[in-house]
């Protein structure tokens, strides 16, 4: 894979990126609306730092900033990634658990927000709950969160060689 890297800009791999969680957003519209999947609050806050991953990207794409500029990008989309490889992480965790030791199920997010503080709707974002350890679907073994695991780590390496190839542009 770091052959067929080498041949690529940082802004094209930014532009890579961007395609690779549009692709992601889009199937996961597309298992909410059409499969009718229900995403957890883990699901959710996945989804969340994919879109921070995709405008970032995208703006970075756009801007075609100098390298230093260009470093700056790619710092903050392996962070949103690191962040997404916790999250996902988790819920792979959660979803390996025995039936005995998964975490009992929360109310819905939108009584969360209603209802609970700020805080507490911060940690059942990145907690999760048992709703979280279901896995309604699977393709090739990997749930939705082990699939989101590896494209996590996946774009957390593209966003490592961006960050190499702004610094390499020099």
């Amino acid at each position: 894979m770091n052959l067929l890297i080498s041949n690529f800009s940082a802004r094209q791999i930014h532009l890579i990126i961007f395609l690779i969680v549009g692709s992601l957003l889009g199937y996961a519209a597309y298992s909410m609306k059409i499969l009718g999947l229900e995403p957890c609050t883990l699901c959710i806050t996945q989804q969340f730092f994919y879109s921070l991953i995709g405008l970032s990207s995208f703006v970075s794409f756009l801007h075609n900033p100098g390298f230093k500029v260009s470093r700056v990008y790619s710092f903050f989309l392996s962070l949103f990634a690191l962040a997404g490889i916790w999250i996902s992480g988790r819920q792979v965790w959660l979803q390996g658990l025995p039936e005995d030791e998964v975490p009992l199920c929360g109310p819905p997010l939108e009584y969360i927000i209603d209802v609970f503080p700020f805080a507490d709707v911060i940690n059942a974002l990145f907690m999760g709950d048992g709703n979280c350890a279901e896995i309604p679907w699977e393709f090739f073994g990997l749930s939705m969160a082990g699939w989101s695991l590896v494209w996590f780590v996946i774009i957390f390496f593209l966003s490592l060689s961006s960050f190499i190839k702004s610094k390499a542009s020099t």
